[in-house]
């Protein structure tokens, strides 16, 4: 039998789904984490947990993109890049990049919210990858990278000094970092900046998002010179591009690293690594080399001292019992009013837009939520009711290409519809359609670990699914993995009429190993 000290052991990934680019504190006892959204809205969702380990949902600090007008239409790759999250003066405090407009920066008193709305801190494209420093004196700083896709310029980091309020920023920028001055380096990004015995630290990534490698440098000025040590990369370990993402430390003294890795379709998971400082007061990640090398991530480790498995977790499945969406659910775009209604009661109604692209990809009323990184099944019934000719609806895996089953209305009736596409402009039918008695169908997505998607319907409770003759190869969106979604629309110029019903959402994931196997710290007996 195990003894009453034995210690609970987590795995990683701690979140085995898409949540890029994390950062994150701690105040008080409980651990924030914010991550990026990209063209996703409500943007910038955050998370709460106790113990590092096991999280919820807190809420989401951008309820609209700014700039509406942009993100009217569905913008793959932009919106919101890495964000950081900092506490300071009694406030929390995000900023982040939108590589097309400039730097933003938003506070609340709460993480839960309300949040101020989104300030322009500083303007121009390709600026990205912000992180704020308030130093001892009062002083305060920001640090960034570029990205190169909007203006020529990457692997260097930029620091300005910025008014304590982050109102302005107060100079043009000292370029501190120069990764083609560093052997090695030809992605330098994702900075996030600290200090600690005087020193300052940055933190960033480097070599690739699949397949680079977390650095840290030193200075005794936040203007450098400033000292480089790789500390954490793959070695051999199964897990590719180990970096990006936050140093915490717990109310204990612990140290601890939140960092991501790109799992393709599946997204940036995120790992939780053990950290502390060697002799010459550098860190140390993960698992240490013997050698003194860069560590390798850890499969397991016990939990953070003090701490115990929580049955928490992000919400997946809804009831739409509630008279606003979960969290886990987003639009492609910012959304208008009119394009749902949940009046509770098991039911969220969609209203069909009249603005069918043909390609679902550019379509901005698609309801998603982010694929689970274990084998999945996503279910859920549709029902039409007084919609126009043409108009379709249905679930999506939704990616660079997607695939989606669902509904179509015909003047003759109603037939079972599906497609598939991609970046190009058409879409593809991969079967025949199939006539329906009603104007009702139940539909399921079936994700295997591979991951390929295989789609069924039926058309009520008790019968048999149908499994369609097609698998879909799973393939990531743009800087994100990929999604499953719940669409709605009509033919361009048609009436805007008509109803989607659409029943609660159950997503039911394979087994995981739980974070609970006991690692003893004493003896068993």
């Amino acid at each position: 039998m195990t003894s009453r000290n034995a210690v609970p052991v987590y795995a990683n990934p701690v979140l085995n789904a898409d949540w890029p680019d994390p950062d994150a504190v701690q105040v008080r006892g409980t651990y924030y984490l914010v991550a990026s959204s990209f063209n996703r809205v409500p943007g910038l969702p955050i998370l709460k947990s106790r113990n590092l380990v096991d999280w919820e949902h807190a809420g989401h600090a951008l309820l609209q993109l700014p700039q509406g007008s942009h993100f009217s239409l569905v913008r793959h790759g932009g919106g919101v890049w890495a964000p950081a999250l900092r506490y300071h003066d009694g406030r929390f405090w995000i900023f982040y990049p939108d590589p097309d407009h400039g730097i933003f920066v938003l506070s609340a008193e709460k993480a839960e919210g309300p949040w101020t709305a989104p300030h322009l801190l500083y303007a121009g494209r390709g600026l990205i990858d912000p992180c704020p420093l308030w130093d001892d004196d009062g002083q305060a700083y920001l640090v960034h990278g570029w990205a190169k896709s909007r203006i020529g310029v990457k692997n260097r980091l930029t620091v300005h000094r910025m008014s304590p309020d982050a109102g302005k920023l107060l100079d043009h920028g000292t370029a501190v970092i120069d990764g083609e001055d560093l052997p090695g380096y030809t992605t330098l990004e994702g900075p996030k900046f600290y200090k600690r015995d005087g020193w300052y630290w940055i933190f960033a990534p480097a070599g690739g998002v699949a397949t680079g490698w977390q650095a840290v440098f030193r200075s005794r000025s936040p203007f450098g010179p400033y000292e480089e040590r790789r500390v954490l990369e793959q070695g051999n370990s199964p897990v590719n591009g180990p970096h990006q993402g936050a140093w915490v430390t717990s109310p204990r003294g612990e140290d601890w690293f939140l960092h991501f890795q790109d799992r393709g379709p599946y997204g940036r998971v995120v790992h939780l690594q053990p950290m502390g400082w060697d002799e010459d007061g550098w860190p140390w990640m993960g698992e240490q080399a013997s050698d003194g090398g860069p560590g390798t991530p850890v499969a397991s480790h016990p939990y953070p001292r003090g701490t115990s498995p929580q049955d928490v977790a992000p919400p997946a499945s809804d009831d739409f019992s509630s008279p606003w969406l979960g969290p886990q659910w987003h639009w492609q775009a910012n959304p208008r009013h009119s394009w749902s209604f949940q009046p509770g009661g098991g039911r969220l109604i969609l209203r069909p837009q009249a603005n069918d692209p043909v390609n679902l990809r550019e379509l901005p009323n698609v309801l998603a939520q982010i694929l689970p990184g274990t084998p999945s099944t996503f279910t859920t019934s549709l029902e039409l009711q007084d919609v126009p000719v043409g108009t379709r609806a249905g679930v999506v895996v939704l990616g660079q290409e997607y695939a989606w089953l669902g509904i179509v209305r015909t003047a003759d009736g109603f037939v079972l519809g599906s497609g598939t596409g991609g970046e190009g402009p058409s879409e593809q039918a991969p079967g025949r359609s199939i006539s329906l008695p009603a104007a009702r169908v139940e539909l399921q997505i079936r994700t295997d670990g591979t991951p390929r998607s295989t789609f069924a319907w039926r058309l009520g409770p008790g019968e048999p699914w149908e499994v369609q003759g097609w698998n879909f190869g799973v393939v990531q969106g743009k800087w994100i993995g990929a999604e499953l979604g719940i669409f709605a629309t009509s033919p361009l110029g048609s009436r805007e009429d008509g109803s989607v019903i659409v029943g609660p959402v159950r997503v039911d994931t394979a087994p995981v190993r739980r974070a609970t196997a006991p690692q003893l710290a004493a003896a068993t007996t």
